[in-house]
């Protein structure tokens, strides 16, 4: 059994790590009480999910033996929590210098206007749904989609967080997609515009950068990348167009990357698997990459390679 750290060597390594708090330094702060609690954040992305899908997701610590009631607590549950977490967030908003009086009064203004976007957001959601059934064979039911694909659930949270994302929210909107991301693997940023029917397909490796703008029926699989080109002074192009457009009926196969804010895919173009896309591709153009060659040679033959050892390669 190891050595027991004795008191002492507990008390010198506590006064080190507290007094490193003390320094000037960028992760640190005094105060733990004036930021959002991710905890709270991912709780409330949790019950706007029972919203946005009425049935099909609830607390179990109730029965439910009158809907309207249920849902009324819920969401006047929600407002409550999220006008919190706004107040908060705000804090962290460039050029608000505002009492905490104002703060109180403007989260409330917001929370207020995000509810009344959320007829808004279902209808949006409506048709991923649709769009997720009608381009997946292997799907059996819109409940099975609603219940068990990352894609919908990924674009559910980032529709959501878009509308805070609109209202000038700070940090919040990005909790909330970072939760989703933890969840599915699909990375989505509150900022990038979505239009109706999108459906990403398996999901995991997704990345959807903030400024990207995505128009109808458009449809993503495993791993694509809709990101920036790389840069050394990244906040010297804060709030400019660095992510691509997808226009409308476009098809972006796996391990696809397109590049850059300049760069806009056309309508009705399918973009094959690992192509990577740094320049705008005209509408009704399918875009490839050239299959590397294969070499087979039958089990029992041996070659040799330039070191001497040799190589063995199987017909599979």
């Amino acid at each position: 059994m190891s050595e027991v750290i004795n008191r002492n060597e507990i008390d010198s390594i506590v006064r080190e790590v507290l007094s490193d708090y003390r320094r000037e330094s960028v992760i640190n702060t005094d105060n733990i009480f004036d930021k959002p609690d991710k905890c709270e954040v991912n709780s409330l992305v949790d019950k706007l999910l029972q919203v946005v899908y009425p049935g099909y997701f609830r607390d179990r610590m109730y029965k439910v033996y009158n809907p309207d009631t249920y849902y009324s607590v819920l969401i006047e549950d929600i407002m409550y929590h999220l006008r919190k977490e706004i107040c908060l967030a705000l804090g962290f908003k460039k050029g608000f210098s505002g009492s905490d009086e104002d703060r109180e009064e403007r989260s409330l203004v917001l929370t207020k206007e995000f509810f009344s976007r959320l007829t808004k957001v279902r209808e949006y959601v409506e048709s991923d749904v649709e769009a997720a059934f009608n381009g997946d064979p292997a799907a059996e039911s819109y409940g099975e989609i609603i219940l068990s694909y990352p894609g919908v659930m990924a674009s559910t949270v980032a529709r959501l967080a878009h509308e805070l994302y609109l209202l000038n929210v700070p940090v919040l909107p990005r909790l909330m997609t970072e939760y989703a991301h933890s969840l599915t693997g699909i990375d989505i940023h509150p900022g990038a515009e979505i239009g109706k029917y999108f459906f990403i397909d398996h999901g995991t490796g997704v990345v959807i950068g903030e400024t990207t703008r995505i128009g109808r029926h458009v449809t993503l699989y495993q791993g694509v990348t809709l990101g920036a080109l790389s840069t050394r002074n990244a906040q010297s192009i804060c709030g400019t167009k660095r992510h691509p457009t997808i226009l409308d009926n476009v098809i972006i196969y796996s391990g696809a990357s397109v590049l850059g804010g300049e760069t806009v895919i056309g309508e009705n173009v399918v973009i094959g698997g690992n192509a990577f896309i740094t320049q705008s591709v005209p509408a009704n153009t399918r875009v490839g990459v050239k299959a590397p060659e294969l070499q087979l040679r039958d089990g029992s033959t041996k070659q040799k390679t330039g070191n001497g050892k040799q190589d063995w390669f199987y017909i599979i």
